[in-house]
């Protein structure tokens, strides 16, 4: 089995604008395309929290980094215009369920408008030939079942976050349909499962969170202790983003439309099981805390189903969910020595990319 390695013979001197390249994932493509050798160029607002990988990782070195708001079009389209992009990545949104119901109208109006006005810069640039707009896997109608959940089956979401981002994908795929497929830009999108990894502070994540509750010596807090999530390091998904995009700009039939990149079946783990998993990997023995009082609604059980990226694309995990949790504390232990985290992330890029998928049990 080939690994299915990203290679800087295609990706060099292309010009690649990142929405979203402040946050976590956003931050992890940045420095992977910089170290392809892209023209890299992100938009998006400042980082979200301090500290974050974008700082930590001086994400900024070697790229253009404009601080634009994604729901102002004409800020938007100024950066389209004078950088001329040719692949188009858009990760820029608001990305937490919970923050989503204390913030309803602001998460629509940067994950629906914001979209939009991606998508039409994208196409008022001239330039432009591959466009990935990155979701989620809660834009699924979730139906709490045990099956894992294929590319064609319907929109839905209980909370304005996924509603949000299953609107995002029927605008994605209005404009590929109504413009972008006759001006010969390849559109697709792409949904992942709860990436992990190394320089994410978000709050109300559990990785996070548990992290946090480790450093402190607390006791770990948990909402929803038996939810099922589909865990995978951020690498994962980040590589089959670039893998789609590639195809896309080579105009590869099928590339188009929507695409699952989540982990195997068997690292869908509760939420009680990363959390004990993570502290004895840090070495600690930690007392969780299940929070009683009444929450907002969220997934009890979502899984992806990857077989079409598979079949496809040749893409699937390479770390296991294990793996990923070690990369996880090995990154976050090196930050606490103060070594050099733009050298760990790129360390751990190259390592992924060098990798043969691991064996399926």
């Amino acid at each position: 089995m080939m690994p299915h390695n990203i290679l800087p013979t295609f990706w060099k001197s292309k010009r690649v604008l990142i929405s979203g390249h402040t946050g976590f994932k956003g931050g992890w493509l940045s420095l992977w395309l910089q170290s392809l050798g892209a023209d890299v160029c992100g938009v998006s607002l400042a980082p979200p929290t301090k500290p974050s990988l974008f700082n930590e990782a001086k994400v900024s070195n070697g790229m253009r980094h404009e601080i634009v708001d994604i729901r102002n079009f004409e800020e938007v389209d100024y950066v389209f215009q004078s950088f001329h992009p040719e692949i188009v990545i858009h990760m820029a949104a608001q990305p937490l369920v919970r923050l989503s119901y204390q913030m309803p109208a602001e998460t629509y109006a940067t994950n629906v408008m914001g979209s939009v006005h991606i998508l039409e810069a994208s196409r008022r640039a001239k330039s432009v030939r591959a466009i990935v707009n990155v979701t989620t896997d809660k834009c699924y109608e979730n139906r709490e079942w045990v099956w894992g959940y294929r590319e064609d089956e319907p929109m839905g979401g209980h909370d304005p976050y996924s509603s949000s981002k299953a609107c995002s994908e029927l605008i994605s795929s209005a404009y590929r349909r109504s413009f972008l497929e006759t001006e010969g830009i390849g559109m697709a999108t792409a949904r992942a499962g709860n990436v992990i990894g190394g320089g994410d502070w978000a709050q109300d994540r559990l990785i996070p969170d548990v992290l946090r509750s480790l450093e402190q010596k607390d006791a770990v807090e948990i909402r929803n202790p038996n939810a099922i999530r589909p865990w995978q390091h951020v690498l994962e998904p980040l590589s089959g983003y670039l893998m789609l995009a590639e195809k896309l700009y080579l105009n590869e039939r099928n590339a188009s439309g929507a695409w699952n990149f989540g982990p195997r079946d068997e690292d869908a783990k509760t939420v009680k099981w990363i959390a004990e998993n993570l502290s004895s990997k840090w070495g600690a023995i930690t007392a969780s805390k299940v929070l009683t009082a009444e929450q907002p609604h969220e997934a009890h059980f979502l899984k992806l189903d990857i077989s079409k990226a598979k079949q496809q694309l040749g893409w699937e995990p390479k770390w296991s969910l294990d793996s990923a949790l070690d990369k996880t504390i090995d990154w976050q232990k090196a930050w606490r020595a103060g070594e050099d985290m733009r050298r760990k992330c790129l360390d751990q890029i190259s390592e992924y990319n060098t990798e043969f998928p691991s064996i399926e049990h």
